[in-house]
């Protein structure tokens, strides 16, 4: 019996001796993230978000203003910019895919691996679009090998993102985790901001379609693989991820179990997505369409108002991240979302009066709600998951509503646009395609709004938890 006994308390005070070695791990885990790990992600992340929204505002001004005529002649106009806008979305469509594949893969084999992965195809893939012949020279293929093309970006951009997010959550220190992973977001800023720079010198040739100036922007994506590979191969794990596999926790199958337990986080996500990536979508891309077709400012404006916008984001995205650290993450998110809301109609209006400097100021005050609700992403999406399937989690939350918000919406509007020229008329009925375009912003807009009311808040807590929030 005493025997029993002292082997009782032998296997308790090992016990809790092992608790106490795994806390002393974990802690000695955090430690070890030094500022310099920390900086050094941030950069990692960032660089790869620039690459991902250089492209994606490339090819947003590139549909808008040149590939009608490069790649889907028509003798109607309306119907070449619904053709580019249709290969924009094919792009978006398979990111799912990409998250899906990259977002198991980074829950199975690690972060940096799959960071490394997702850069490399996104910036080969860009890189090709500037050496693509055009309808010209080879016909049917033009717009093919473009399709083909998108579909390698949405492949890889499928994940970057997610990974970005996720990883700089679990490199941030839990109380400023809301700064440190909208920082990433930044590169966003940076990518948008360049490619509008690039357009906005090279709008100045008369007509850009004609010269292979139009294919420089995209050659340049090299120079931007370059920097983010160099500085991916020198960032280290993040501490959770190598928290999962010293205790040996990590899931054979990532994507079984996020699809076993985490379906109604994953709704969740896509509800808060709608507002935030479908406004995105349609005041980067249909609105530079629309002021170009409805009101004739053609030429630099479009390119200006996403330069100024962008500009404006870099004081929205890290204030959006400290008042998420202050009043926690729903507050914030719900905050920006009900802004976005309000400011539709009047931004729209604002649009079809043809006024270039009032389009531009009013696309940089209303981008605001979605830098905001971008940036609180950062920390809110990998809060929402538990740390085996973070990855795929956020991954595929945010492009199945990538292409159900992001992906219809320029379609959607455009399709808006054109029957609006048909019916209404080409001049007045064009610009009155605003209303119906701002009643769609509205509609997104409502759904993000009503999803904050059925999120938790997740400030401050462990990535290391193994259950969603």
């Amino acid at each position: 019996m005493e025997g029993d006994d002292m082997k009782q308390q032998s296997i308790a005070i090992h016990g809790a001796g092992s608790r106490a070695n795994e806390r002393s791990g974990e802690e000695a885990a955090q430690a070890r993230v030094s500022s310099a790990d920390l900086y050094r992600a941030a950069w990692a992340a960032s660089i790869g978000s620039a690459l991902e929204y250089y492209d994606f505002a490339l090819y947003n001004l590139a549909s808008a203003l040149i590939f009608g005529p490069l790649f889907f002649p028509s003798s109607d106009p309306a119907l070449g910019l619904i053709a580019s806008f249709g290969a924009y979305f094919i792009g978006f469509a398979i990111r799912p895919v990409g998250g899906i594949l990259f977002g198991a893969l980074g829950d199975r084999y690690g972060r940096k691996f799959v960071l490394m992965a997702t850069i490399l195809l996104m910036g080969v893939a860009s890189t090709l679009i500037g050496v693509l012949p055009t309808y010209a020279s080879v016909g049917i293929w033009a717009p093919v090998l473009l399709v083909g093309c998108r579909l390698l970006q949405g492949l890889g951009a499928g994940a970057e993102q997610a990974g970005a997010a996720v990883l700089m959550a679990e490199f941030a220190p839990p109380q400023r985790r809301g700064y440190f992973a909208a920082l990433p977001f930044m590169g966003v800023l940076l990518g948008t901001v360049m490619a509008a720079a690039i357009y906005f010198a090279l709008v100045r040739v008369e007509d850009l379609s004609q010269t292979p100036l139009w294919r420089v922007p995209f050659l340049l994506s090299a120079v931007i693989i370059a920097v983010a590979v160099w500085i991916r191969l020198r960032l280290r794990e993040s501490p959770s991820f190598a928290r999962l596999e010293a205790r040996q926790q990590i899931k054979e199958s990532p994507l079984r179990h996020l699809m076993r337990n985490s379906k109604p986080t994953v709704l969740k996500v896509i509800g808060l997505r709608m507002a935030e990536n479908g406004g995105s979508s349609i005041y980067q891309s249909l609105a530079i369409s629309y002021i170009a077709t409805a009101t004739g400012l053609k030429g630099q404006i479009g390119p200006l108002a996403l330069l100024f916008a962008g500009a404006s984001g870099a004081v929205v995205i890290p204030l959006a991240g400290l008042l998420s650290d202050r009043i926690g993450r729903v507050k914030t998110y719900r905050i920006f979302a009900v802004y976005q809301l309000v400011l539709a109609f009047p931004t729209w209006w604002v649009l079809s009066l043809g006024n270039g400097t009032a389009s531009i100021v009013m696309l940089c005050v209303t981008l605001a709600g979605v830098w905001g609700m971008f940036a609180t992403q950062g920390a809110l999406l990998p809060e929402l998951f538990g740390a085996q399937h973070r990855y795929a989690g956020v991954a595929v939350g945010r492009e199945l509503s990538a292409v159900v918000a992001g992906g219809i919406a320029p379609l959607v509007g455009a399709s808006i646009i054109a029957y609006a020229t048909a019916h209404w008329g080409a001049g007045h009925g064009t610009v009155l395609a605003w209303i119906p375009l701002a009643s769609y912003v509205a509609i997104l807009s409502l759904i993000g709004v009503l999803t904050t009311f059925h999120i938790p808040e997740t400030r401050g807590r462990s990535l290391d938890d193994l259950n969603d929030a």
